[in-house]
């Protein structure tokens, strides 16, 4: 099975992102007048949903969308079969939250509400790809949303001068009025390793992890470092395991908030595990046997693995499917 051949969570998006308009205001603003113009919607790091009896909606019609309240930003995603297709995102104030933000917890638990709209709903979108409450071309439009409207959220300042950037080209560049210097949005590479010993894999568990979660081990990419070298690095520092071969698998768009993960598979040269106890709250090697019974939910100490909308899953079941 080739790595193309693999069901990767948020990956999907067939959005045709028309690069080529971005720097045309004109036909951006014709677009955005278009009967069949929709957007995403985002406030607090959450997409706005509509109900629709039993199922939930992520595309509004722009204008509705807009009139939502005060836009902090717009951004063009592209064009699918039906129109043009953009993200909006609204003020924290716009939305009332039943329970704070626990920024340790692996799922965003908040309940939150726009006031005077019980037809719209806010979810998680980790939740929303766990339970597979979208079709899987929308939760990859929302994971380009998500991370785009960060950038957006957390960039209005010029990191050169400090003055006030302005978003430009549809939403996908912030130019600086005082210096004259542009910004673009940023995806962070992660490497995420499956490591093997013939029939044993490294897995580990940091702190935040669903009790009784492994997972692969992952950290992100230095300046100066291939992705091969950042599998040896972070193995070494966070396991103190030698790693030899590495190979890449899969890559997976990961919007929390703008990464990009590297899927590698990689062969150890030593088992004696010496653990950062800082990164990780264990580590263990798992055999064969053990890794398919975590998969697949029926290990005899309620161990599992992460839910398959993570490409540690991916990893974990490409392995397993070399048996």
């Amino acid at each position: 099975m080739s790595a193309c051949d693999l069901a990767i969570g948020f990956a999907g998006n067939t959005l045709d992102r028309l690069s080529e308009l971005r720097e045309d205001a004109a036909r951006l603003a014709k677009l955005a007048l278009a009967p069949q113009a929709r957007a995403v919607v985002f406030v607090q790091s959450m997409p706005v949903l509509r109900a629709e009896g039993e199922t939930l909606a992520a595309l509004h019609p722009l204008p509705k969308a807009r009139a939502l309240g005060s836009i902090l930003a717009e951004v063009l995603l592209g064009r699918d079969a039906t129109g043009p297709i953009f993200a909006l995102l609204l003020p924290d104030e716009a939305a009332q939250a039943e329970a704070p933000l626990d920024a340790a917890a692996f799922i965003d638990q908040r309940r939150l509400v726009l006031p005077g709209r019980p037809e719209l709903q806010i979810h998680d979108l980790r939740s929303l790809a766990n339970k597979q409450a979208l079709p899987r071309e929308e939760i990859a439009v929302l994971a380009q949303a998500k991370s785009i409207l960060h950038y957006h959220a957390h960039h209005r300042f010029c990191p050169r001068c400090g003055a006030l950037t302005l978003s430009v080209h549809g939403g996908w560049r912030r130019d600086c009025p005082a210096c004259d210097s542009r910004h673009f949005p940023r995806t962070d590479p992660v490497a995420i390793m499956m490591v093997t010993d013939g029939d044993f894999c490294l897995l580990g568990r940091q702190m935040h992890f669903p009790e009784k979660m492994y997972s692969c081990l992952a950290g992100f990419v230095e300046g100066g470092e291939t992705f091969e070298e950042a599998v040896r690095r972070e193995v070494k520092e966070e396991a103190g395991i030698l790693v030899g071969a590495v190979r890449y698998v899969a890559s997976q768009p990961w919007p929390f908030p703008a990464s990009i993960m590297i899927g590698c598979e990689a062969r150890a040269l030593s088992r004696e595990i010496v653990m950062d106890r800082e990164e990780l709250e264990d580590c263990r090697w798992f055999s064969r046997a053990e890794a398919r019974a975590m998969i697949e939910g029926r290990h005899d100490q309620g161990l599992f693995a992460p839910n398959p909308i993570a490409i540690a899953h991916t990893l974990l079941a490409h392995w397993l499917r070399k048996d």
